[in-house]
């Protein structure tokens, strides 16, 4: 793919993914600001960042970003992917010799990895999540971008960042209606008020411990357990949470005859079953169960629903 006017060139890194994981990763569930594009590039961004991937043939993954931006993604970028952390070897780690389903799904999704998002912007997302699929989630991510958010890029392009939860805490619940989110306006605003009257608390939340993290996080209106185990994982890099969403449910009751069991009983099993790095198994199980699902699910079925 030729590189646009005032874009950077194609830069490696140490990371080999092929494109279906590329995929998983950036359209599964984890994050919703990632678009794809002609050549299996995928157009993204985060707080003051926008980038573009693609996985090249013997080169690895690869990056793109606006020259205006390129030192913020350069520095931003590494975090984000999580490169610091050897998915590969957590996924030895994982009983994948006694437990056939997590090595096939394993075998799969090779070097699947796990975001580390910004914390505020993970807590935002999944505020929407609630009985939406990804589709619509994304769709909410992006009107209250346009709508509220800071121009990214000098100069200023179209694009913009999310807005954050100061400036979400001095909307009205109506501006926040206007935006798609329905219900969940009312529990985006309440959280925004409560982050307004304690700064830091979020980022001091995110650097807890897990069930204390976790605790806190089940204390912001609208926030339940799958919203707060999605926070953990995906914006604070616990990997002992493991989000419950349909998917998961489907999968426990079916490859581990859990029918009946209850979300939280799901997870506790979960917890114990693959130990500290249960929410890498379940990042395995819930993309294995999507693609031997998608042709089968119907329409209106939610992805991620509380």
């Amino acid at each position: 793919m030729k590189i646009d006017a005032g874009w950077t060139g194609w830069t490696d890194l140490p990371l080999r993914l092929t494109g279906s994981v590329l995929e998983e990763v950036l359209d599964g569930g984890q994050a919703f600001r990632w678009q794809r594009q002609p050549g299996g590039v995928w157009h993204g961004a985060w707080e003051g960042s926008i980038a573009r991937l693609r996985t090249a043939e013997d080169r690895g993954l690869q990056w793109s970003a606006p020259v205006s931006l390129a030192p913020e993604v350069g520095r931003t970028l590494p975090r984000y992917l999580a490169l610091e952390t050897d998915f590969p070897a957590l996924a030895e780690a994982l009983p994948r010799r006694t437990d056939p389903h997590i090595a096939g799904c394993i075998g799969a999704f090779p070097n699947l990895r796990i975001l580390r998002q910004p914390i505020g912007e993970t807590l935002l997302c999944f505020l929407f999540s609630a009985a939406k699929q990804i589709v619509q989630i994304k769709q909410m991510t992006a009107r209250i971008a346009e709508r509220h958010g800071a121009p990214l890029g000098r100069p200023p392009g179209s694009e913009r960042r999310l807005p954050t939860w100061a400036e979400i805490a001095r909307l009205t619940e109506s501006d926040l209606r206007q935006c798609l989110l329905g219900f969940r306006a009312r529990h985006v605003h309440g959280t925004a008020r409560y982050l307004a009257a304690r700064p830091g608390w979020l980022e001091e939340t995110e650097s807890l411990p897990y069930a204390e993290a976790k605790e806190r996080l089940l204390a912001l209106p609208g926030v339940g357990e799958k919203i707060a185990d999605c926070v953990l994982l995906f914006g604070a890099g616990r990997l002992e949470a493991f989000p419950v969403d349909v998917w998961i449910l489907r999968a426990m009751a079916s490859r581990y005859r859990l029918q009946g069991w209850r979300p939280a009983q799901v997870a506790h099993f979960g917890r114990v079953h693959f130990g500290p790095l249960a929410g890498l198994a379940q990042q395995y199980l819930f993309a294995y169960e999507r693609s031997v699902g998608r042709n089968s699910r119907p329409k209106d079925d939610p992805v991620r629903v509380l």
